[in-house]
């Protein structure tokens, strides 16, 4: 029987997350994204920036968490990255305090399509809400693509709601919309089922 779970990355997961990242981001947004722009994303240099992401964050609060499957072997499957806001988490034209110092950003949540719908999404969150918790953290936001269904619903269905912000990220001048999302941070550890 396979189980899953959530620890820190490690060092030497940064080529996996890398992989993952891609192949999630070919699958989940190919209908968003450039189909050139996938294709020519470098594993190499996501392997590097998510390497110094793991080894060298910017403060204790940044961090990478990767769920694992385990069955006969052990294989990550998805990860998810957070920190305190900074200037990417806010909408064009936003006062640099609107989002206070409680508030974390989500900038990655991503399980490999193969192994969705398994749990590993709703692990890495409550792993990420917990670190939030013991970090002070009262709020959390996420910007998710227009389009991406599949995101927004698994966020929605867990307390998120739309902020009313918005923005277009420019793809090889193309605009893609994004909206954010966010969610209060439970005061209460939260329960695993």
């Amino acid at each position: 029987m396979a189980t899953g779970y959530v620890r820190p990355a490690r060092p030497g997961d940064a080529g996996e997350i890398a992989r993952i990242q891609l192949a999630t981001w070919r699958v989940a947004y190919r209908r968003i994204l450039p189909r050139h722009v996938l294709d020519n994303l470098d594993e190499q240099w996501l392997a590097r920036r998510w390497s110094a992401a793991v080894q060298e964050p910017p403060s204790d609060a940044h961090r990478v968490l990767v769920a694992v499957e385990q069955a006969e072997q052990s294989y990550l499957v998805g990860f998810a990255a957070s920190g305190p806001v900074d200037a990417e988490a806010l909408a064009p034209g936003e006062p640099a305090d609107a989002l206070s110092d409680g508030v974390a950003a989500v900038t990655d949540l991503l399980v490999e399509p193969r192994w969705g719908r398994r749990g590993h999404g709703s692990r890495l969150l409550a792993a990420m809400v917990e670190h939030w918790r013991t970090d002070g953290f009262t709020r959390a936001v996420a910007w998710t693509f227009d389009g991406d269904e599949a995101t927004r619903k698994f966020l929605t269905a867990t307390g998120w709601e739309p902020d009313g912000a918005g923005r277009a990220l420019d793809v090889e001048d193309m605009l893609v919309p994004q909206l954010r999302l966010h969610v209060a941070v439970p005061t209460e550890p939260v329960a695993q089922g």
